[in-house]
């Protein structure tokens, strides 16, 4: 009897080592994950932030471009 009950926890030793193990690359490829991901949205802010002034730029230039048109015009 005493040497099946250390077989048992042997064997639950090792079960619960393979466990750890298995969760412990489990949470490594979540993490790892998530971590890409969240660069991802980093990129995807930065490149529409930078969209959004490239865009005021180029509404500033335009509108700078009325008013100096419109200050030229001799007809107006």
């Amino acid at each position: 009897m005493v040497r099946g009950s250390r077989l048992v926890r042997v064997a639950s030793f090792f079960g619960m080592t393979i466990g750890a193990f298995v969760f412990w690359q489990f949470m490594d490829r979540v993490h790892s994950w998530i971590a890409l991901h969240q660069d991802e949205k980093i990129e995807r802010l930065e490149k529409e932030a930078e969209i959004r002034r490239v865009r005021e730029e180029l509404i500033q230039q335009l509108q700078q471009k009325q008013t100096n048109s419109s200050h030229t015009d001799p007809l107006a």
